[in-house]
């Protein structure tokens, strides 16, 4: 007898998950791990956001808000959609959650029946397929390869549609990627949509403030309005503020779908944490200084990343934005290790990494495409710069010898 339910058989692990545990756990063993897993900003929170909690806490704003969030944060995110992404929704279009995640799961449950398909392009963040699976769904992974800048085309869109289609997921800017689609993009692929009235789209865009270069976040919604009653857009405070503890996120969408996650969430977790949404509402409503320098840190990092990476024989474009490189291993395929354990996949040489350099990463076989690994540069330009050496080092181990010892 077992009291796990038989769907719990589709379902994996969060790779990243369980990658920033065994990290940590080494750490704590006393090992000297660089771990370049976790999707975190390490900035404190900013010192306005982090009073506005204080202030709430003081005033006894502790109490349970409406499931959906208050009335004041969801006025925030409406004023925030419309400044920044040209986007105008109603009250009754917007939800508050408990992160951006937890939106995303309650919409594939309030959207998706058994066998519904959902186009997943790949490389994808580890939990959309899980999710749809949980939801019922199947989820339908489309390779987007390196020489598409990792970035689902207007052409295996189409090809990925059948009659069973019922949701398309875009992540711009993307992770693991850091893929960001341009406004031509994003109209080409809306052009798709537009002849298959029955797909709708969720659109992640928890990235946004991200972006490299003169590159720029554009939402799906904004470039072709006729697909806004299909659409979800979700977002939150996470990664452009360093509030990832704070658990908040936010969706906008059709009435009728935001009206039943609404639904949902009464019955799971009800609302999200009321000083959090305090600290999210300074967020969305105080000074963006620190979101803007934040990001040129994170452009720094990425090129000291990339230039240690490219040295040490893994191929690494440049993302476009939010904070992870997912560089090419494919040169070490096929290679032993000086212990005479051949690297046969992107897991064996993310493992190498992890026992030889100390160095801890994600394979891409996670996210969909293979063979990469992703790595976060969401930590200090010395930290990197070591672990830039470390991997330096772990992969000339490896090639020294592939003259002898590489496979057929």
């Amino acid at each position: 007898m077992t009291l796990v339910a038989s769907r719990m058989a589709r379902v994996k692990p969060s790779a990243s998950g369980v990658a920033a545990m065994r990290a940590r756990q080494l750490i704590a063993e006393g090992h000297d791990i660089i771990s370049l897993t976790v999707g975190e900003p390490d900035f404190d929170t900013p010192a306005h956001i982090r009073v506005a909690g204080e202030t709430a806490i003081r005033n006894g704003e502790t109490r349970y808000t409406n499931v959906d969030g208050t009335p004041a944060l969801k006025q925030a995110v409406a004023r925030k959609f419309l400044r920044e992404n040209g986007l105008s929704y109603e009250s009754n279009q917007i939800v508050i959650g408990s992160g951006a995640k937890q939106v995303i799961f309650n919409a594939f449950l309030a959207s998706i029946d058994d066998g519904d398909e959902v186009i997943v392009p790949a490389p994808y963040w580890v939990s959309y397929p899980d999710m749809v699976r949980l939801a019922g769904g199947e989820p339908v992974e489309v390779a987007c390869p390196a020489e598409d800048g990792f970035k689902l085309t207007p052409e295996r869109l189409e090809a990925a549609i059948t009659p069973r289609t019922k949701m398309l997921v875009l992540n711009s800017p993307g992770n693991p990627s850091g893929a960001v689609y341009s406004e031509d993009e994003l109209r080409a692929l809306a052009a798709v949509l537009l002849r298959h009235e029955r797909v709708g789209v969720v659109s992640d865009e928890i990235y946004e403030h991200i972006t490299f270069g003169n590159r720029r976040h554009v939402s799906i919604a904004a470039v072709e309005p006729r697909l806004m009653n299909r659409t979800l857009v979700v977002n939150g405070v996470s990664k452009a503020y360093a509030m990832t503890g704070w658990r908040i996120g936010y969706g906008a969408g059709p009435a009728d779908l935001i009206r039943e996650i609404v639904k949902l969430q009464s019955q799971s977790t009800s609302s999200a944490s009321s000083i959090s949404q305090a600290a999210a509402l300074a967020a969305l409503e105080g000074e963006q200084d620190e979101v803007h320098n934040n990001c040129s840190v994170f452009e720094r990092r990425m090129k000291i990343i990339r230039e240690a990476l490219n040295k040490a024989g893994l191929v690494c474009r440049e993302p476009g934005g939010a904070f992870y490189v997912y560089a090419d291993c494919g040169a070490f395929i096929g290679m032993k290790r000086p212990d005479g354990r051949v690297v046969e996949t992107d897991t064996d040489f993310a493992e190498y990494l992890l026992e030889e350099a100390k160095v801890a990463v994600i394979s891409g076989a996670a996210y969909g495409l293979s063979p990469f690994i992703r790595l976060s540069f969401a930590l200090s330009d010395d930290r990197l710069a070591e672990a830039g050496v470390r991997i330096l080092r772990a992969c000339e181990g490896l090639a020294q010898h592939s003259t002898i010892y590489r496979q057929p």
